[in-house]
């Protein structure tokens, strides 16, 4: 509980600019993420701006198992005002999971908000994971972010962020991850590693 309640801080006391699960009308995006945990790459199409779907495929390293799930983000809320925009999705999949040659069913669901200046950014999510035969699991991920200037339209901009996650599969189970993001254009990546030596590496492309 002392692990969610620091992860719960994060998530108030601070703001991000979210690789966000919902794209522009018509958008394309391509996620790349590889941390402690997992291998995984997602592909989705946003019809409108009000959610999106695709394709994701994960390889858990500690269980040697590939997942593949078709997967459903939906924007529930947005909140603009003075400079600041919140957001609220719920984030859902429905699969398999392939372990020592078998497939079994597995599903997952979650909501992911965010908060964000263009100066401040702050992010919460979870995740609960179900599977038949194998993984079983709950995630909470948070951020807290400041970027150190303010770039034009068009700049690269960067920012400095500070990580935390909670896994209840691993009986190490929360980390920290000091990270740097670098964003221009539709071109998003972060690179970081963690307090317990574990390299994190994300690449987001927006089509």
């Amino acid at each position: 509980m002392k692990y969610f309640a620091v992860l719960f801080s994060l998530f108030c006391l601070s703001v991000e600019v979210q690789a966000r699960p919902v794209s522009y009308p018509e958008g394309w995006t391509l996620i790349v993420t590889n941390d402690e945990n997992t291998n995984s790459a997602l592909i989705h199409y946003s019809p409108t701006a009000k959610y999106s779907i695709g394709l994701r495929h994960e390889y858990f390293r500690e269980a040697g198992t590939h997942v593949d799930t078709v997967q459903l983000n939906n924007l529930l809320k947005r909140w603009n005002s003075g400079g600041q925009q919140a957001n609220l999705y719920l984030q859902s999949g429905v699969g398999g999971v392939l372990d020592d040659g078998a497939y079994s069913p597995a599903a997952f669901t979650g909501i992911a908000t965010d908060w964000e200046t263009r100066r401040y950014f702050t992010s919460y999510e979870n995740r609960f994971f179900w599977s038949d035969d194998s993984e079983k699991f709950i995630q909470q991920e948070a951020r807290l972010g400041i970027a150190p200037y303010i770039g034009d339209y068009g700049d690269l901009h960067t920012w400095l962020m500070l990580q935390a996650n909670y896994n209840t599969s691993k009986d190490d189970s929360f980390t920290l991850t000091p990270l740097v993001r670098f964003l221009k254009a539709g071109t998003l990546v972060e690179v970081g590693y963690s307090f317990d030596n574990n390299l994190h590496f994300d690449f987001i492309q927006r089509f």
